[in-house]
C-alpha cells in the first residue's frame, strides 16, 4: 500500500505553478496522480503527446480552451479529460489560483516541466 501526503511531496515547478506528484512511474501503478496548482492569471499552451490526462477541479476558477477555440469553464466539481492528446490552453482566473487533481496515463517520471519559451504548445 502507498500512502502519501501532499505535505511530504516536493512540488515541481511545471512552468505556471506547482505540481505535487503523488504517484509517479517508479511507483508501478500505471498512472500518475498529481495535485496541480495553476498560478492566478496564467495562460498555459499545453499538449501532452505521450500521455492522456484527466483533471478534476478542487479549488479556484478558470477555463480550458480547445484547439478549435471552444472555451469550457472550470470550477470546483468540474472534470475535463484530454482523451485525444488535445492541444489546449489552460487559463487560471486572474484573482485566484486554480487547483486540480490530475491523472496521467501512462505515468510521468515525476520531473517533467513545461517550456513556454517556444512559439508552440509546450509538450512532454
Amino acid at each position: 500500500m502507498i500512502v502519501r501526503a501532499k505535505a511530504g511531496v516536493t512540488g515541481v515547478d511545471w512552468g505556471n505553478g506547482l505540481s505535487y506528484r503523488l504517484l509517479v512511474e517508479k511507483d508501478n501503478m500505471g498512472f500518475t496522480v498529481a495535485h496541480t496548482v495553476v498560478k492566478a492569471g496564467s495562460k498555459s499552451p499545453l499538449h501532452y503527446r505521450n500521455h492522456l490526462e484527466a483533471c478534476y477541479c478542487i479549488s479556484g476558477r478558470g477555463q480550458v480552451i480547445d484547439a478549435a477555440g471552444t472555451a469550457h469553464d472550470i470550477e470546483p466539481g468540474v472534470m475535463y479529460a484530454l482523451d485525444r492528446h488535445d492541444q489546449h490552453f489552460l487559463i487560471a482566473h486572474p484573482e485566484e489560483d486554480l487547483e486540480l487533481i490530475s491523472v496521467f496515463n501512462p505515468p510521468l517520471r515525476g520531473d517533467e516541466r513545461h517550456n513556454f519559451d517556444a512559439d508552440e504548445f509546450s509538450h512532454y
